[in-house]
């Protein structure tokens, strides 16, 4: 919890919260009310799930017996200052803030109906006294990704259908947005309020000024202990039941996700937040996962990585399952698909990688579940994916003479690392690189052991397997103690010292001996460890970026080029277990290096969320999404599977997480 005695502007807005709704629609914004961000908004809808997210609320403007307890950033002033009444915030586990005022205590909660284009906002008064309550709601309609601007097309035509109720059309042919309050009086009074300033898009190089409208405002009086309720919601249903009810029902489901008797609260509030990015998708009827809010749909790279600690690892088996075959749907040309855009359209399929961490999370899944019927069903199209890439698909994707996998044409860029400023690849990685022959030698090796659990013939693969593994040992392996970042065999090195190469230390099949796994490590440790992530360059190249700020050109420009990356340390976390045994010394290690990461998790950026990424030089603020899927399932993982290897107080002895046996046709 959050308490405050003097509350600051900047301190209050420089936190954020976010509630979801299971379909890709969200409500956010600062502690202060203060929106700061253009996806900020009381309710953000996914009109075609998880996608076409639109902003319908942007805030509400409230008033306590007079006094203003909102606050917004205009061209030279704060004003109202209603952050001043703040007296405390926390997430437990849902956003309430609690306002003081010298005749009065208010607590204001959010939250989401699941798995409906809903948000409720609920006041109730703390205090001893009864008071008046004036909330008034400013509206707007527009991409998420766009600013809105007073214009007299939209003139949020308003019919009260209720006493209570009333059904608001931004402008002509739109959807409409049901408003309804559980007590007061309803006052129409329309206005625009023009020029709100969100300081993050002036940061970022943006259009940072907005406009919004006002169509009137609930006056309640508000006895000791009663509570006004508003709702805002583009599906009638949201009023099939009270407020309170859909709070009850919310509350409950959030503490299903909690593992019960669970030890670490840090585990159990991780779980709640990673249920944050699983979503249904509309046009496959089946799960996915958003990449990062606010404004990443589902991507193929992300959710393969991610899912393993937000699903898989979770024990969650039919949304893993469901999440696997929204994909494998899609599967074209042994390619899995890299985004479905957020407009609709056809997926794209610009990815080397996603189709190689399906092998890792089935892997992985396997382990988890022992389905073998869903490894069955399966199977084809993961010998559809590796044929594709032996014998060549999109973007020059391809095995090389020497058994490596290659991939890159023109301006591609297929790996994680795939920033580009025009025609410029910022991180040119076309040929060879290092993680992704370290995932192909993966992939072949979990091909060859799933054929041995199905009895299924393998067709040369163990050959091509053994093949890759000399290959990666001769081209990747330097004599400076670490492995190079790319290659192209004959031709060229690169030997820039990136994070890549600690999946060929983290991931199931390894490619390096003891020996050669720990000198690449203390090169991470000393060139790319931070407590918040791991760096994407080290510092001593001449290429680092130290500050990942400025407009798009130059965030573009830092975001492979040093930035440090959260997800990286949960893999970074695995490799170094996995090296030391998951030794119980090992383990508690982890443990004390993980407490900057659960520092950020509840103290800054957004509570109870880890961010994308954090500057190179000095990792401190939150930069990019508030809240990124692989940053919290991959930390996930690595503290479930540290439970399941027997990471508690009681020193009990580690559990093994394989399948018992090898297969007999697995490349050593």
């Amino acid at each position: 919890m959050f308490r405050f005695d003097h509350p600051d502007f900047e301190e209050t807005t420089a936190r954020e919260w976010l509630v979801t709704n299971g379909l890709g629609g969200y409500a956010s914004a600062t502690l202060s009310g203060a929106n700061t961000r253009r996806y900020h908004g009381l309710l953000v809808a996914a009109l075609d799930p998880p996608a076409n997210r639109k902003v319908l609320v942007s805030k509400i403007e409230e008033k306590l017996n007079g006094f203003p307890l909102s606050a917004n950033r205009f061209p030279g002033v704060i004003h109202p200052e209603g952050h001043q009444y703040l007296e405390s915030f926390e997430r437990d586990p849902l956003p309430r803030s609690v306002y003081r005022i010298p005749e009065g205590c208010l607590s204001k909660t959010v939250f989401m109906v699941h798995g409906m284009n809903a948000t409720i906002v609920s006041y109730r008064n703390e205090g001893h006294s009864a008071v008046q309550l004036e909330l008034m709601p400013l509206l707007v309609f527009r991409d998420f990704h766009t600013l809105f601007k007073a214009d007299p097309e939209f003139d949020f035509y308003t019919e009260q259908t209720g006493t209570n109720r009333l059904k608001v059309y931004p402008c002509y042919g739109a959807q409409p947005l049901f408003i309804g309050f559980s007590d007061g009086k309803w006052s129409e009074k329309q206005d625009w309020y023009r020029n709100f300033e969100y300081g993050v898009e002036q940061e970022r190089g943006l259009d940072y000024r907005e406009d919004a409208k006002s169509i009137g405002a609930v006056n309640a009086r508000v006895e000791p202990g009663e509570a006004v309720h508003l709702v805002f919601s583009l599906d009638q249903r949201a009023f099939d039941r009270t407020p309170e009810a859909w709070k009850k029902t919310e509350l409950s489901r959030l503490q299903e996700l909690r593992p019960k008797g669970a030890a670490d609260p840090f585990l159990a509030d991780l779980l709640t937040a990673g249920d944050q990015f699983i979503v249904s998708r509309q046009s496959t009827e089946s799960y996915s996962v958003i990449a990062g809010y606010h404004w990443f749909a589902d991507w193929g790279r992300d959710t393969m990585i991610a899912m393993r600690g937000l699903t898989v690892a979770s024990g969650r088996q039919d949304i893993s399952r469901s999440i696997l075959r929204t994909f494998l749907n899609y599967l074209d040309g042994g390619m899995l698909p890299n985004r479905f855009p957020e407009q609709g359209g056809k997926p794209e399929y610009n990815s080397i990688d996603a189709s190689l961490w399906l092998f890792v999370v089935l892997y992985e899944y396997h382990q988890q579940f022992r389905d073998t019927g869903f490894l069955e069903e399966v199977f084809p199209k993961l010998t559809d994916i590796l044929e594709g890439h032996i014998h060549g698909t999109r973007y020059r994707i391809h095995e090389t003479d020497e058994g490596l996998l290659s991939g890159g044409e023109g301006r591609s860029q297929l790996t994680w690392m795939d920033a580009r400023v025009g025609d410029h690849a910022v991180t040119p990685r076309q040929g060879c690189p290092v993680e992704i022959n370290a995932l192909w030698y993966n992939a072949l090796n979990i091909y060859l052991e799933f054929a041995g659990v199905l009895n299924k013939e393998v067709f040369g693969f163990d050959v091509l397997a053994k093949k890759v593994r000399k290959a990666f040992r001769q081209y990747f392996i330097n004599e400076k103690g670490y492995l190079n970042d790319a290659v192209v065999p004959n031709e060229s090195i690169d030997d820039t010292i990136r994070p890549n190469q600690l999946y060929a230390l983290s991931l199931p099949f390894g490619l390096l001996t003891e020996k050669e796994s720990r000198s690449v490590m203390a090169v991470i440790e000393q060139q790319l460890y931070t407590g918040l992530g791991l760096r994407s360059l080290s510092p001593d190249h001449p290429g680092f970026k130290g500050v990942y700020q400025g407009d798009q050109r130059s965030r573009d420009m830092a975001y492979h080029q040093g930035t440090v990356w959260a997800f990286l340390w949960s893999e970074y976390a695995l490799a170094r277990l996995k090296l030391d045994g998951y030794s119980v010394k090992s383990q508690q290690v982890v443990r004390d290096k993980m407490a900057a990461l659960k520092a950020h998790f509840y103290e800054s950026g957004c509570v109870y969320g880890i961010a994308e990424i954090f500057d190179g030089a000095d990792p401190g603020p939150a930069k990019g999404c508030i809240q990124q899927a692989w940053s919290v399932g991959m930390l996930l993982k690595v503290m479930l599977e540290m439970a399941q290897m027997g990471a508690s107080a009681t020193g009990r002895k580690p559990v093994k997480r394989n399948s018992g046996r090898k297969a007999k046709n697995a490349a050593q």
